[in-house]
């Protein structure tokens, strides 16, 4: 079984989060998607966020597609860091072939995230298109760093079977809907 692996705190959830996971599980051919609610993002810590349960349901209502599974299973085990959630999924689905689904405005930070080098050695990265990232993901640090691993985007379908380090960018349909606008345009 392929599964992905979208993270993210979803504050509040949109139809731009909707798009990168069909087109991850189009262009992956995954059999699944865990759409991942965290309780919070520590590169984030200080900003207002919706309770847990609120972005749950939100994420649910917009997750339409049935092998979409929305979870918040981070929470229930104290995991604060991905490199520790891919452990722990790991862990828990021997047998399992996962890939981790990431936006490409993620990946200009990504150097930034806890054990990111582990990230990267622990499991084969999807990295979906947004509007602004096309042209600068391959300036980002991590790009750089796993250069020598980075998989042409017509071998997507096989990501998931595939010995890490392993990273592939997926171009596509964009949508210019953030989460960060979005608050703001509430409090205006």
């Amino acid at each position: 079984m392929q599964v992905g692996l979208f993270g993210g705190s979803f504050n509040p959830p949109h139809a731009g989060h909707s798009l990168v996971a069909e087109i991850a599980l189009r262009s992956l051919r995954l059999d699944q998607l865990w759409w991942i609610v965290t309780p919070g993002n520590p590169l984030k810590a200080g900003r207002e966020i919706a309770p847990l349960a609120e972005r749950i349901a939100l994420s649910e209502a917009i997750a339409t597609d049935p092998r979409i599974k929305v979870t918040a299973f981070e929470a229930a085990y104290s995991v604060r860091y991905t490199a520790d959630t891919l452990a722990l999924v790991r862990a828990r689905n021997p047998g399992v072939d996962f890939v981790w689904i990431m936006g490409a405005d993620n990946l200009a930070d990504f150097h930034r995230w806890q054990r990111w080098r582990e990230i990267a050695l622990t499991m084969p990265i999807a990295v979906i298109d947004r509007p602004g990232s096309t042209l600068s993901f391959m300036s980002s640090v991590m790009a750089k760093t796993f250069d020598h691993a980075r998989v042409p985007e017509r071998q997507a379908g096989t990501l998931a079977h595939m010995r890490p380090p392993a990273w592939t960018f997926i171009h596509g349909p964009r949508s210019l809907l953030s989460s960060t606008a979005i608050r703001a345009a509430r409090k205006g």
